[in-house]
C-alpha cells in the first residue's frame, strides 16, 4: 500500500471523504454543522498542503481516493509537560466506506506518527469516532487525564 503527500489535484477528494467523516462524527457527538463549510475547506487544504506545519497523507483507490489523514503542528507557550510549546493535532482521518479494514488508515496514521517524530513534536491530540477509537489506542493514545471540554459562540 502507497501512502503519499496529497496534491493540490486531490483537493475535491479530499472535501468529498471530509464529508464521509462529518456523517460518521454526527453518529458520536452532537456538534452544529455549517452548511457552507466545504469550500472554506477546499481553499484552506489549497493554502497549507506543502507547508511545514501541516502533512496530508492520502491512500489512491481505482477511482479516487481510498482514504487520507491530516497532521497540523501548533505552536503555543512552553510549559512543564511542553517544554517547547509544539504539539500535534490529526484531523480529517477519513476512509472511504467501500475501502475500510485493509490498512489504510493504519497506514496513514503510522505516516503522520513518524513525520511528527521527524519534526521533534513529542505530544499529539486527536478526536477519535467510537470506530476509530481501538486504532489510536492501538498506536498508544490515551486518555490525558483531564476532560475535553469544548466552548462554541451562539452567534
Amino acid at each position: 500500500m502507497n501512502v503519499r503527500d496529497a496534491t493540490p489535484q486531490d483537493i475535491p477528494e479530499l472535501v468529498r471523504l471530509r464529508e464521509v467523516l462529518a456523517d460518521r462524527m454526527a453518529q458520536d457527538g452532537t456538534y452544529p454543522i455549517d452548511e457552507e463549510w466545504q469550500g472554506a475547506y477546499a481553499e484552506s487544504l489549497e493554502e497549507r498542503l506543502g507547508s511545514s506545519d501541516t502533512a496530508v497523507y492520502v491512500v489512491d483507490a481505482p477511482q479516487g481516493l481510498a482514504a487520507c489523514g491530516i497532521g497540523l503542528i501548533f505552536q503555543r507557550f512552553p510549559g512543564p509537560s511542553l517544554p517547547d510549546g509544539r504539539y500535534g493535532y490529526v484531523q480529517g482521518m477519513a476512509t472511504d466506506p467501500r475501502h475500510r479494514r485493509r490498512g489504510h488508515g493504519r497506514a496513514i496514521m503510522g505516516a503522520l506518527l513518524d513525520w511528527y517524530r521527524d519534526s521533534g513534536v513529542h505530544r499529539v491530540d486527536l478526536h477519535a469516532t467510537s470506530d476509530a477509537e481501538p486504532l489510536y489506542r492501538q498506536f498508544g493514545f490515551v486518555d490525558d487525564g483531564y476532560p475535553s471540554l469544548t466552548w462554541r459562540s451562539r452567534s
